[in-house]
């Protein structure tokens, strides 16, 4: 795959295809952080040694291809523009510390469902991501590709206290789980506000759609485990399902109160919000965001037939800045995002129906 093909194809794999939970679920997600043992970290490492690093999985790649993600293209973030980048951090297929980085790469599968980001925070973070409630499957599939990289490096290891990372807090396994949720429900009749403090006393954190420091736009909220050390992978993992899947039954009693209690009213602003999407010639992020959450949430509860829900995550995703203006071809001002932000889901939802 070329890398025009990675931001100019809008849906991502996670996006386009049903999971388990998918109406609440949006996605799934397993990152392990390693480093190799004979570098120093990145924080210290020398411009050789980060593209000793690079080389030495690249190798590995070529030597011994991973059957199960099949090809994979190797792109170098130096070589990139920054609107590139900044379009792969918005489809999620690299963090914005790899983006930000100058010696970082990215090894990226074809259905986009495996990245592995190299020289980050850390060498290697191995990222996995499904769509819907998989993350039992994520970790499975990140495993087995750690397995085969461990098979050709040696990694910073400790017998006492496990895998050695550059940040503290991922010390142990090194797993990151989290699990991006669609909650419309729980906000709307305010549970949300407190689930959130239940939920981070758990040991869990809740974050917003593009992970730590960013907002929860569209109603979507990212739920990940903190800890790393002390705990199996497994048992960190089970902790994540057992928290998620109670999120999950509460937005749905939540949904079927809304229902009960103010089904014309929701209704209404359903279609307030679609006609918004499907008439404006001028529209800002937070704005579109929010309205395709309400037409999401009203597909969900049936108010809306004929359209796919997937429609509105790929719209989520491709609504936004970076990818606005790859898509328009070159940079554009707020004002111009704004109103070709409008055209393109006019034209979007005017396809699917």
């Amino acid at each position: 795959m070329s890398l025009e093909r990675f931001l100019n194809q809008a849906v991502s794999s996670w996006m386009s295809a049903e999971g388990p939970d998918s109406d609440i679920v949006l996605s799934s997600r397993i990152r392990l952080a390693r480093n190799i043992e004979q570098f120093k970290f990145p924080f210290a490492f020398s411009n050789e040694e980060a593209n000793q690093v690079i080389q030495t999985i690249k190798s590995r790649m070529q030597e011994h291809r991973f059957t199960k993600v099949g090809e994979m293209d190797l792109l170098i973030m130096e070589d990139l523009q920054p609107l590139q980048k900044r379009v792969l951090v918005e489809k999620h297929l690299i963090s914005p510390n790899l983006a930000e980085g100058s010696h970082g790469a990215c090894l990226l599968s074809e259905n986009e469902e495996v990245s592995i980001m190299l020289n980050e925070e850390d060498h290697i973070r191995i990222q996995v991501l499904f769509p819907g409630f998989q993350i039992k499957e994520a970790l499975e599939m990140a495993n087995e590709i750690d397995d085969w990289i461990e098979d050709y490096v040696d990694y910073a290891y400790d017998e006492t206290v496990g895998y050695l990372t550059s940040c503290p807090t991922n010390v142990g396994t090194g797993l990151r789980a989290s699990v991006m949720m669609h909650l419309p429900g729980l906000v709307l009749t305010h549970q949300i506000n407190r689930i959130i403090p239940a939920i981070n006393q758990l040991g869990l954190v809740v974050r917003g759609i593009y992970g730590e420091g960013s907002e929860a736009l569209g109603n979507i909220f990212q739920v990940s485990n903190q800890m790393t050390l002390g705990k199996s992978e497994i048992e960190i993992v089970e902790d994540l399902i057992s928290v998620v899947s109670q999120i999950v039954s509460q937005e749905r009693n939540s949904r079927e109160a809304l229902r009960k209690t103010s089904g014309i009213q929701l209704e209404n602003r359903v279609w307030r919000s679609f006609g918004v999407l499907a008439h404006s010639r001028i529209i800002e992020s937070k704005e579109a965001a929010s309205c395709l959450s309400d037409v999401r949430f009203g597909i969900d509860m049936g108010y809306i037939e004929n359209i796919s829900r997937n429609i509105l995550t790929e719209l989520m995703i491709v609504t936004q800045p970076g990818f606005l203006q790859q898509y328009s071809g070159g940079p554009l001002r707020p004002d111009e995002r704004d109103i070709r932000r409008a055209a393109l889901i006019r034209e979007r939802i005017k396809m699917e129906n």
